[in-house]
């Protein structure tokens, strides 16, 4: 058993720290791309940061139902969904209090809560099937086409613009040339790298007699969760509360609608029950509880340590409950 786990093992843990090292590739090559076509900052920090931090879900749920594995791509969507909030969320506002300040939040939170729900109501009948791709899709056209509008009209003294700014200015100055290089290149590895952590996560699965989807939801789940961990951690050390909350809302936007119409559209199939009616509302429960928390209570909206705890506590006992699910 050890020597058949050792090939996998090391795949899985190679690819993801590639997969961690060319996301950021990918999206310092995508947003200078955007930069010097002179698109406003605010639409290259929806769409632009909100896809590429997305990226690593979408590669590796492409792969997964290319390979007949659409139980590990939805777990990978759902997952990481909730460790961008449980873990991510909670582990920043441990290092520091997340204030929310910018309007655009306050209507995006609510429209995440809704989507979530409605994506759920899609699969309720136990199957994801090709209509249920092409309403995610759709879904995902127009919300995305709302919140660039919504941004452009954004008040450039809120701070989710300030901010969004502020993490333009620091990305490397790149030329239009290199920064193709830097978009193509890291999209490769990332393919690459998505590629053995899917052949590792089916391996290990196999070798342990576990669901494939359960392997989703916690190891690749996690890892692609490590780009917003990264981020979140950064944006936490330099007061950048309403940035990184929006990353986090960005990246489950499409988690919920690209990364879950993926398995839908390329391999449709029958979903997990524990995913219907353990995984997703627990999905649901951490949204619902991110909105919560972000409501201003005294004219402030504070997630503070003792928030963060909860959160971070939440989801250990969420991956508990994993590990006893899969040992009876």
């Amino acid at each position: 058993m050890t020597t058949t786990l050792l090939l996998p093992s090391i795949l899985l843990l190679i690819g993801l720290a590639f997969l961690v090292w060319s996301s950021d590739i990918f999206i310092d090559g995508a947003a200078s791309i955007s930069t010097h076509l002179k698109i406003s900052p605010l639409v290259i920090g929806v769409v632009v940061l909100g896809f590429g931090t997305s990226m690593p879900e979408i590669v590796v749920a492409t792969l997964a139902a290319l390979d007949n594995s659409p139980g590990l791509a939805v777990g990978n969507a759902v997952g990481s969904n909730i460790a961008n909030i449980a873990l991510v969320l909670g582990a920043a506002a441990l290092l520091a209090p997340i204030v929310v300040k910018s309007s655009i939040l306050k209507r995006e939170l609510p429209v995440l809560l809704a989507l979530s729900a409605g994506a759920y109501l899609l699969v309720i009948d136990g199957m994801l099937d090709f209509t249920d791709g092409i309403i995610l899709v759709v879904a995902l056209v127009l919300v995305m086409v709302w919140m660039i509008k919504a941004n452009k009209s954004l008040d450039p003294n809120d701070p989710m613009a300030q901010e969004t700014q502020q993490e333009l200015e620091e990305l490397p100055d790149l030329s239009m040339k290199k920064s193709i290089i830097y978009l193509i290149g890291g999209l490769i590895v990332l393919m690459i790298s998505a590629k053995m952590m899917v052949w590792g996560a089916v391996e290990i699965a196999h070798a342990f007699e576990v669901p494939e989807v359960v392997i989703g939801l916690t190891i690749i789940a996690i890892g692609t969760s490590l780009p917003e961990l990264a981020a979140a951690i950064a944006a936490a050390r330099k007061n950048e509360a309403d940035l990184m909350i929006g990353n986090i809302v960005g990246s489950n936007l499409f988690n919920i609608l690209a990364v879950l119409a993926v398995p839908a559209l390329l391999a449709p199939s029958a979903v997990d029950p524990e995913i219907l009616w353990i995984d997703m509302p627990v999905m649901l429960g951490f949204t619902l509880l991110m909105l919560l928390l972000a409501i201003p209570i005294k004219g402030q909206a504070v997630i503070n340590r003792p928030k963060g705890l909860l959160l971070t506590f939440g989801f250990v006992a969420y991956l508990v409950t994993i590990y006893l699910r899969t040992v009876s």
